[in-house]
């Protein structure tokens, strides 16, 4: 029986470092600042946004919220995105996407300062993740799943590793972190053949491509760790890209959906928001 590597131990542990920092912080008299731009009222959003709230209150991190309808204009968002920019008590922003189709998501991105982009859409933030400079900031989902491995002592260093998934936000960034701590990876997604054959090699596995059950018995082996990044809605419930049940009994370990990578994402963004006030302080000084 494999072992369940549960989100929620890993968040605490997260949480509790950084209430010890948001606290020093405050001895340096700067109060960490995030703030969420959502548009419209998208379940999901709404959910991580209480979510991230809820984190932001227990770590210590001021929040402001900029809710904007879903028919909002492009200048509307943009004016938004600004005054972001120019709020000193503003360190980090979280920009709920993807953006309503009247909207140009790109340069809604490419508007946000890099300095507080805590969630990696800016172009500065992957160009640090994709050179391995370490400039800016990773998207808080892919690096969720390197907190994970760490946390329970999972060894990554000259692994193979496999991501399926593609995405800017997931996919190709927890490729390149995995990349950086010296595994072998490959990226393979819905559309590449013998998908099964590849994954089974792995010795983690990675799969994030958003599709229910795309990673079943066939893609395992018995000494594989399975981070499942998925959260799909389906008429019996929330699922993620991995067979569960399937993967608990051919596996050495794998995350759960819902409890496992989700659990993660809202103590990384705290994470981030808490590093960004510490380098903001470090310049001033």
């Amino acid at each position: 029986m494999a072992e369940i590597l549960y989100g929620r131990p890993v968040a605490e542990a997260i949480t509790a470092e950084l209430t010890e920092r948001a606290a020093a912080l405050a001895g340096s008299c700067v109060e960490p600042g995030l703030a969420i731009i959502r548009l419209g009222e998208n379940n999901s959003d709404v959910a991580y946004e209480q979510a991230a709230l809820k984190r932001c209150a227990r770590v210590g991190i001021k929040t402001r919220l900029f809710h904007l309808g879903a028919d909002a204009a492009q200048s509307e968002l943009l004016r938004a995105i600004e005054e972001v920019n120019c709020d000193e008590a503003i360190h980090g922003c979280l920009m709920f996407r993807p953006l309503p189709g009247q909207l140009d998501e790109r340069a809604a991105c490419e508007t946000l300062s890099p300095d507080k982009d805590v969630d990696g859409i800016t172009g500065p933030s992957m160009e640090g993740v994709f050179s391995g400079t370490g400039h800016g900031f990773v998207p808080c989902t892919a690096r969720s799943c390197l907190e994970i491995l760490d946390y329970y002592g999972i060894p990554i260093q000259g692994k193979r590793a496999v991501v399926i998934g593609r995405s800017l936000v997931i996919g190709r960034p927890a490729a390149m972190l995995l990349l950086a701590r010296d595994a072998t990876v490959t990226i393979c997604h819905s559309r590449t053949p013998a998908l099964p054959n590849i994954c089974r090699e792995a010795d983690i596995l990675i799969a994030a491509a958003g599709r229910p059950g795309l990673v079943g018995a066939g893609c395992f082996n018995p000494g594989q760790v399975v981070i499942d990044v998925g959260i799909n809605t389906t008429p019996g419930g929330i699922c993620g890209d991995v067979c569960f049940e399937e993967a608990e009994n051919r596996v050495r370990a794998v995350t759960p959906v819902p409890g496992g990578v989700g659990a993660v994402t809202t103590a990384v963004l705290c994470k981030h928001v808490i590093e960004a006030a510490e380098r903001r302080l470090k310049q001033r000084n």
